[in-house]
């Protein structure tokens, strides 16, 4: 009777502790659970404050619709694997003619942008650049607004900056930090080649007109980060450029002659051969040894600042400079 007892009375604690373990079981796993879904729900609502030109903004981190006016933050995003939801359609480069289609949202111009148009997308954010600037305050109204235009006075610097900032909001810094590393390191090749290169000079043509650039300005990053000497170190450093007449080519005769063409992405037609490559400056070092050299508009004129478009921008000089 007595062994009985005690089977019964074993079978009975065993009984009592498996039930035990697994209400605790069952209550770490849920509280595990609730801690998961908080996590993933902070997650998703987790907000940083980026820091820029303009202001400081708070932006959501993995934001969902997203309204780009910078081809080359654009660019960027793309290389990135990031979506967006709206683009301004009009002058997009070929290299992003996919944006074209209308699974995007056409949201105005470069320098007008659509702000009802904006304001149906209810945009969880809104990157904008030089163009943009002075819609900032109009823009910020509709959704978080965000300035990552490039310091070209800093380019390499306020370049690394913008990237960093995309990382950080799309949670993509790993994959930023691996495409600045080998832009870098392209430059670097340039930069070991740059001191045996002769003076160069940059100039833009545009319908017929001559504008030069130097050390400092928009197209300055040749002198400044990619370091060919300039031909001229006095170049009035503005937007534009500064005016110039062919004779100034022959005065300051550079060695290398590099030429951004306005007319082949703003109007469709490109006349910068004929207006630069005149029977006035036959006789020049440039052009008697074939280093002018004429740049994609797509990349430098239009989108520069960008994961894709400095990249192909280191590119093209290291091939001129071989």
């Amino acid at each position: 009777m007595k062994k009985k007892l005690s089977l019964f009375f074993i079978i009975a604690m065993l009984t009592i502790f498996v039930a035990a373990c697994g209400s605790d079981k069952e209550a770490e796993e849920a509280t595990t659970g609730a801690a998961t879904n908080d996590t993933d729900a902070a997650e998703e609502t987790k907000e940083i404050t980026i820091t820029h030109q303009l202001g400081e903004t708070p932006v959501k981190v993995n934001p969902e619709k997203v309204v780009v006016f910078d081809f080359g933050i654009l660019d960027s995003l793309d290389k990135l694997g990031v979506e967006v939801t709206g683009v301004p359609q009009a002058n997009i480069p070929p290299y992003l003619s996919k944006y074209e289609d209308g699974k995007y949202e056409n949201v105005g111009g470069l320098k007008e942008p659509d702000f009802e148009k904006i304001a149906e997308i209810a945009p969880d954010l809104i990157i904008i650049s030089g163009r943009q600037q002075e819609a900032y305050e109009e823009l910020s109204k509709i959704g978080p607004t965000i300035f990552l235009g490039v310091d070209t006075t800093n380019y390499m610097e306020s370049f690394t900056d913008n990237m960093e900032t995309l990382g950080q909001i799309f949670a993509k810094e790993t994959e930023v930090e691996t495409e600045l590393a080998a832009i870098n390191d392209a430059i670097a090749g340039i930069q070991e080649k740059s001191a045996d290169v002769g003076p160069a000079l940059v100039i833009l043509a545009n319908e017929g007109n001559l504008s030069a650039y130097g050390p400092g300005s928009r197209f300055g990053i040749i002198h400044d980060v990619f370091g060919l000497p300039a031909v001229d170190e006095n170049i009035e450093i503005s937007t534009h450029g500064q005016n110039i007449s062919p004779e100034y080519l022959v005065e300051k005769d550079p060695e290398h002659l590099f030429v951004v063409d306005r007319g082949a992405v703003v109007e469709g037609e490109s006349s910068a051969q004929q207006t630069v490559e005149t029977e006035l400056i036959k006789n020049t070092k440039a052009m008697t040894n074939g280093n002018i050299h004429y740049l994609d508009p797509n990349y430098w004129y239009l989108s520069g600042g960008g994961l894709v478009s400095v990249a192909e921008m280191v590119k093209q000089i290291e091939e001129a400079i071989q």
